[in-house]
């Protein structure tokens, strides 16, 4: 009896497969970036909007607590509240206003209660300078901070302050349609 031995397969691919292969993986990753593009965007978007409300509810909470005024600001170095020369985009803190100094200003005695650096690239504006909340039943400064990035409009979000201190997060102002400072 005679054993017929077959040559041993050759293990590999051929050219034509890789081709194929690198191919649909191409294609794949072609159209999965703009995607993964925008769902970066949104989460710098959102990271930064969250920490703006939690700032603003921060503050609130603080006000009462304290029985004093908290301001959240505008600010550059954490430390000192912006002037018109800064913008919102360069980040924001929240500090008991002991001194009950007008325009409000940290000074070195005035905790810092809270701050933040936004991620997000592109512009965040207000329409205040900063914004006071107050103990029970006393006024608290309104307004609205929008969010724009290099979407630019159709992705813009805003948070409007209300006279409460109330926070809430809108595709629109109050009343009209968002804006961006620039246009990325």
């Amino acid at each position: 009896m005679s054993r017929e031995r077959n040559p041993p397969r050759k293990s590999g691919y051929s050219l034509l497969e890789l081709i194929v292969t690198i191919t649909i993986g191409a294609v794949l990753v072609g159209l999965a970036t703009p995607a993964l593009r925008g769902l970066i965007l949104d989460s710098r978007q959102v990271g930064d909007i969250n920490a703006l409300v939690h700032a603003v509810q921060l503050a609130r909470s603080e006000a009462a607590k304290r029985r004093r005024p908290v301001v959240l600001c505008k600010t550059v170095d954490r430390i000192h509240c912006g002037n018109s020369n800064v913008t919102w985009d360069q980040g924001w803190m929240v500090f008991a206003n002991k001194d009950d100094q007008q325009p409000p200003q940290r000074s070195a005695d005035e905790p810092l209660i809270w701050a933040h650096q936004p991620a997000m690239v592109g512009s965040i504006t207000g329409n205040r300078a900063n914004f006071q909340f107050r103990p029970f039943f006393w006024r608290s400064t309104n307004g609205t901070i929008t969010f724009c990035d290099e979407r630019g409009v159709a992705a813009a979000r805003a948070v409007i302050i209300s006279y409460t201190g109330r926070p809430r997060v809108s595709h629109q102002g109050p009343g009209r349609r968002l804006s961006c400072a620039t246009s990325l």
